[in-house]
């Protein structure tokens, strides 16, 4: 499993994430906001597999 988010994808990501997840919480209560999950283990992880099939990738080329 090879990453394709560079660093700003996935910190927007996990941040995205955790907003949702509180809107869980705090805000309109409704179990919509568990749809964080998604953008917060993808942005955990370090990879999408949307943007594999799509063939996007935003993590910075090695050198070498």
């Amino acid at each position: 499993m090879t990453r394709n988010e560079g660093n700003l994808d996935r910190a927007l990501r996990i941040i995205a994430g955790l907003v949702l997840i509180s809107l869980v919480f705090i805000g309109p209560q409704t179990p919509w906001g568990w749809i964080g999950v998604v953008p917060l283990l993808t942005g955990l992880v370090g990879m999408c597999p949307l943007y594999s099939i799509l063939g996007i990738n935003t993590c910075p080329m090695k050198k070498g």
